[in-house]
């Protein structure tokens, strides 16, 4: 049981009463996603202190694709695929409470060796698309919010974590776009990101997205890391 507690809000205070707990994961029998330890870290101090603050707790589950997808895996178990309300991690975190989204970031195991390496690349790739993604948005307002632009380049890449990560899932496809999309309604991953995943399939669908993809690779400055898009011919080649 969830103990009650604070979160402390760029404009004051918000008292947790009776936080949600989140319920048992049901047909989503896939591994938990490993977390970065500087994000358990981070999440940790923030419950040991008196006050949690809830933009910096965000803050260090966005900058994690393991932490953001958990986080969004809670969600999508406790509301599935018809409420699509809590489409931003500070939604989540308020209506759970801080101490069950930590429970569920830190289920997953923490990235060894080979693979070490390997979620240290994906996680990079994803974090720098999220930011010039979020970045386009505001830049150029329309359908997509700086929000969920943010998440949408945090997640595009999802499709190449089961490879990635050794998961034996035998709805995996090597259509790493086509993998993303049954990540996303497997997981009840809201309708924007879904949105997303059928545009890499079906160019076309939904534009806004494939040109914010696309611009936010060109202006990515590290290390081309395989993903769905490469597979669209969105990013330039080397």
């Amino acid at each position: 049981m969830l103990k009650t507690g604070v979160i402390e809000f760029p404009a004051g205070r918000c008292i947790l009463v009776s936080p949600h707990s989140a319920r048992s994961k049901g047909g989503d029998n896939l591994p938990d996603l490993p977390v970065l330890p500087e994000t358990l870290l981070a999440l940790e101090l923030q419950l040991q202190s008196s006050a949690v603050d809830l933009h910096a707790f965000a803050a260090a589950v966005l900058s994690d694709l393991g932490a953001t997808v958990q986080i969004l895996r809670m969600a999508g178990r406790e509301y599935g695929t018809a409420d699509d309300r809590l489409v931003r991690i500070e939604d989540c975190i308020c209506d759970f409470g801080p101490s069950a989204c930590f429970d569920a970031v830190a289920s997953g195991v923490i990235a060894r060796g080979f693979q070490r390496r390997v979620v240290a690349e994906i996680w990079t790739h994803a974090r720098e698309i999220a930011t010039h993604a979020k970045q386009l948005a505001e830049d150029v307002p329309g359908t997509i919010s700086p929000d969920q632009a943010y998440i949408a380049g945090m997640l595009h890449a999802i499709g190449s974590l089961p490879a990635a990560l050794g998961w034996s899932w035998r709805e995996t496809s090597h259509d790493r776009a086509m993998t993303g999309l049954k990540l996303a309604e497997r997981w009840a991953f809201p309708g924007y990101l879904r949105d997303l995943f059928c545009e890499m399939l079906m160019p076309g669908y939904k534009p806004e997205w494939s040109e914010i993809m696309a611009e936010a690779h060109r202006l990515a400055c590290g290390p081309m890391t395989r993903c769905a898009l490469h597979d669209m011919a969105i990013r330039p080649s080397a």
